[in-house]
């Protein structure tokens, strides 16, 4: 009777270890967005067991960005992504594999792509033919929407088939962008968990690109050729903001995101250097700008230096972008005020409603440099990224000589 209940016992357990459904895995993924033209948006994720719980890292080329906001219920996937307002859903499939979307809350509604990853699976494409040119290096790349044209900067380190690099554009950069060499063919993409990002071109030879296609998100896409140029330039970061000379002192109030009023004539920012941030959490330049603003906040405050975030959120929503921003500020350890401005990032008259002093807001982020008596000193468009390597460390180097020499160092 023993014998046969043990042997029992052992078949009902093989029976409900089978009919257990299946279970993220631990490992690398490729995954995938899929755009209504076809075309995918590929990148790479690591799952990990975190404190009891699940865990995963976007990764792109030397970025990993934790999420750990996971949540698992019999086959199904939700994975909430870190500020953006962001979030993947899908289903464990049979083999263990991940089908769902990608959804993007923007202005008024949710963005959907379709979302597939597969498991153990650690490159974006896999390489058949050896390069036909090492494309490291710096690259002038005219960009082309169909209407206008635009000058962007692509800087490249190839190592074998493997590439990596970003594309630098007055208002900042494409962050770290990650791809193959195969044969005569370019890929490189990026996805932050917001923003997603795909290039593809031919390569004539080590000094020419042809036939790029770029493709942002689920609708954005752009052609583009480059040649390779070591002395490519963009315009100067300090000449793109324009505002009125004459205008005398700036004065605003917003609230912060407790709700409590905060204006530029309190006594805290008296006779004070003040950094003015035009971000919003939507951005990921303004993510990469926070991660450095933070460090120097720490560093600076005591020498006389505030800084105050002027948030441009997606709507107007104020318990909206208090929800979005506060995440933003945990995850950036952010000290210093962000004041939600209540003006929406594409309102045509933000600059008009909130700095009026200001001719426009050419892009985000935008750095205001005023002085103790709240005169604009400088305005710096954009910010270049850790993804950008020497520009990363040129942009720290010209912000800390600004901000000395505003204290009298």
């Amino acid at each position: 009777m023993y014998r046969l209940s043990f042997f029992a016992i052992g078949i009902l357990s093989c029976i409900v270890a089978s009919a257990a459904p299946p279970t993220l895995r631990n490992g690398w993924w490729r995954a995938a967005l899929q755009r209504a033209d076809g075309h995918e948006i590929v990148f790479n994720f690591e799952v990990k067991d975190g404190a009891r719980k699940k865990i995963l890292y976007i990764r792109n080329a030397g970025e990993r960005l934790l999420v750990d906001d996971i949540q698992l219920q019999q086959d199904s996937v939700l994975i909430r992504l870190p500020f953006f307002e962001s979030q993947i859903r899908a289903a464990l499939t049979k083999d263990g594999n991940l089908s769902g979307v990608w959804l993007k809350h923007g202005a008024d509604a949710y963005q959907v792509l379709g979302f597939k990853a597969s498991y153990n699976a650690p490159y974006r494409w896999p390489v058949k033919k050896v390069p036909v040119a090492d494309l490291s290096g710096r690259w002038a790349a005219d960009f082309s929407d169909g209407h206008s044209n635009s000058l962007r900067i692509g800087e490249f380190v190839q190592k074998g088939s493997k590439i990596t690099g970003t594309f630098l554009d007055p208002t900042g950069d494409y962050r770290y962008l990650e791809g193959v060499v195969d044969g005569d063919s370019l890929r490189m993409s990026c996805f932050d968990g917001g923003h997603a990002y795909s290039f593809t071109a031919r390569i004539d030879n080590g000094t020419s690109l042809s036939g790029g296609q770029y493709f942002a998100g689920g609708v954005n896409r752009e052609t583009w050729t480059a040649r390779k140029d070591a002395k490519a330039k963009l315009p100067d970061e300090f000449s793109l903001t324009k505002w009125k000379k004459d205008a005398g002192p700036l004065h605003f109030s917003f609230r912060d995101l407790d709700g409590r009023t905060v204006s530029l004539q309190d006594p805290r920012f008296n006779n004070k250097i003040v950094i003015l941030q035009i971000m919003g959490s939507w951005c990921p330049n303004c993510m990469d700008e926070t991660g450095f603003l933070s460090k120097f906040y720490d560093a600076y405050h005591a020498k006389g230096v505030e800084i105050i975030g002027l948030a441009y959120e997606r709507s107007t929503d104020f318990a909206r972008s208090q929800n979005s921003l506060r995440s933003f500020q945990q995850r950036f350890q952010v000290k210093y005020p962000l004041l939600i401005t209540g003006v929406a990032v594409g309102d045509p008259q933000r600059s008009q409603k909130t700095l009026p002093q200001l001719e426009s807001l050419v892009g985000f982020p935008t750095t205001i440099f005023l002085d103790r008596k709240k005169n604009i000193e400088k305005i710096h468009t954009g910010f270049n990224g850790p993804g950008t390597g020497a520009h990363y460390e040129q942009e720290k180097k010209t912000f800390y000589q600004t901000v000395d020499r505003m204290l009298g160092k």
